[in-house]
This record gives C-alpha cells, structure tokens and sequence, in this order.
C-alpha cells in the first residue's frame, strides 16, 4: 500500500526548482527535485515539521499545510485528493478483511437498461467485474465463463488479468497505454480504501508476480480512470476500437459502470456482430453528422 511520506517524497523528486522559478546559483544538487527545506519552505511549514511528515513521524497534518504541499508540488486534482486520503491514514486501524461487495441495485438497474445495445461492465472497488451483459463479456472477457461474476470466488479481476492472464494483454493493441492508468488508478484506490486487506493482498500479489505492474507501481503515480480508448484485436471480430466511459452513482460510489461505444464504423459493425453472437439484439444504428455510423445508447432512465 502507499503511504504518505513516500508520496510527498516521489512528487519532491519530480518538481525542479527551475519549474517553480527557484534560483539555485549553480550548486551541485544531490537530490532529482526540491531539498526538502526548499519545499517547506514554499509551503510555509518548518523544515523540521516537514521532515516528520515524510517519515511519517509526525501525528496529523492540517488541511492548511496539505493545501500548502499541493500547491509547492504542483498536484493536480487527483493527486491532492490522494494526498488527503493519504494523510488521514495515521489515524486508521489495521488491515481488516472486508465483506463480499454486492452490486447496488440502482446500478444493476442502470446496467439492465442499456439491454445489450451498448457493452457494459459493472466493477467493485478493487477492479472485480460484479457484473457484466452479454455483449460487455464478449468484447471484454469472451475466454471467461458468463456467469463468473455471480460466485465471489470466481469474479474476473481486470488487475490480475490485465498483467497475469496473456489473452487478455494479448486482446488490447494500446496495452502500454493503458497499463499505467490501472495502476494509478489501484493507487488512488489505495490511498481511498487503506484498511482493505483484499486490495493490500491484490497489490501484493501484483507487485510479486508482475514486474511490469512493480515499475509501474514504484512511478507513484495515481489517478482517476473515467474516459479513454481501447484499441483491440479481438479473437472473433479483430481490429475493434472503443471509447470507454464510467457512471458513478452516489448512493454506491464504490460501483462503477463502464460502457463501450465505437468509434469507426468498422468498430459499430464489430459489436453488432458481437451482440448477435451473445445473443441479445442488433442495436440500431444512427448516422452522426459528421457521417459515420455510431451505435446508438439506450437511455440511462
């Protein structure tokens, strides 16, 4: 899991005192980034205080000084919100086993509505699929069994899939590209959920099995996943390229639902040959203005 003090110190190394307008009169630096006195410095904090709060020493951190450390290190949105997450930890217990994730039934209603139109995945906090239609598990996971996700103890779990399984790094084209946002996305997720022993476990066994997921792992980096592109080269349909996009509820932020829309008409042609082969129905096809078929997207409610 991550911790605070290493946060502070992996953005210390990325921020140069020329990208903050630092003067340094030409001193050998030993350090990538900002000494820590520069930092505190900027932030306001003394250097000593500072110090503690990298070697996790020191018991709190106001929202103030966290504000402070955002702004010096140049966070963006995401990384100030698993800066804070990160900084409430001090005071949390141990890792604790967490109960068996449950989709919500608003969500399972959202996902039921979009019929097999449009493929759609529904994820627990730790990436496991809780849910999936027909069309979602054919351009997904077609390899896994459909009703996987049904038994706890079987639900496909994108991060071990994603760097474990070959057929799965195999179906996406753009894997580097997206390899690095599910690992920073696991981060931020650590950062949310600190107690979960599953999620410690997951990114143990990752980091162990995986050294790609390790170098990754070992960058820092965290962010949101909610928009992208995956490029496949699916075993049934090939050369398939979908937008993926994720709704959130708030009674069950934990929930995401994740749909696919293509983004050629090739792509459109894909999943409609998908969705007959799944056996739900041919989704309707609209003309864009800008003169490609698109599939369209059953209303959300």
């Amino acid at each position: 899991m991550d911790s605070l003090g290493a946060f502070l110190k992996s953005r210390r190394d990325r921020v140069t005192p020329a990208a903050i307008g630092l003067r340094t009169y030409g001193s050998a630096r030993r350090v990538p980034g900002l000494r820590r006195e520069e930092l505190a410095q900027l932030a306001g904090v003394s250097a000593g205080y500072y110090t503690r709060l990298e070697q996790g020493q020191a018991e709190t951190a106001s929202e103030q000084v966290l504000g402070a450390l955002a702004r010096v290190l140049q966070l963006d949105r995401v990384e100030t919100v698993h800066l804070h997450n990160l900084a409430r930890q001090a005071a949390a217990p141990g890792l604790s086993e967490p109960g068996t994730e449950q989709p919500h039934p608003r969500v399972l209603a959202l996902l039921e509505s979009l019929g097999e139109a449009t493929p759609a995945l529904v994820f627990g906090r730790r990436g496991d699929v809780l849910a999936w239609n027909r069309t979602g598990h054919a351009l997904t996971a077609e390899h896994v069994a459909f009703d996987a996700p049904r038994d706890p103890a079987r639900r496909p779990s994108i991060p071990r899939m994603f760097f474990l399984d070959p057929l799965t790094r195999d179906l996406h084209r753009n894997w580097s590209e997206l390899a690095p946002i599910h690992v920073a996305y696991l981060r931020l997720t650590a950062g949310r959920y600190p107690t979960d022993a599953r999620l410690a476990e997951l990114i143990g066994e990752l980091t162990m099995r995986s050294d790609e997921f390790a170098a990754m792992w070992a960058t820092g980096d965290v962010a949101d996943c909610t928009v992208g592109t995956m490029n496949l080269r699916h075993p049934t349909v090939g050369a398939v390229s979908v937008d993926y996009q994720v709704w959130l509820q708030p009674d069950s932020p934990d929930h995401r639902l994740e749909i696919y829309t293509p983004n050629d008409p090739g792509s459109a042609d894909a999943l409609r040959i998908l969705t007959q082969q799944s056996g739900g129905a041919e989704p309707p096809v609209r003309t864009c203005a800008a003169g490609r078929s698109t599939v369209s997207r059953a209303p959300s409610g």
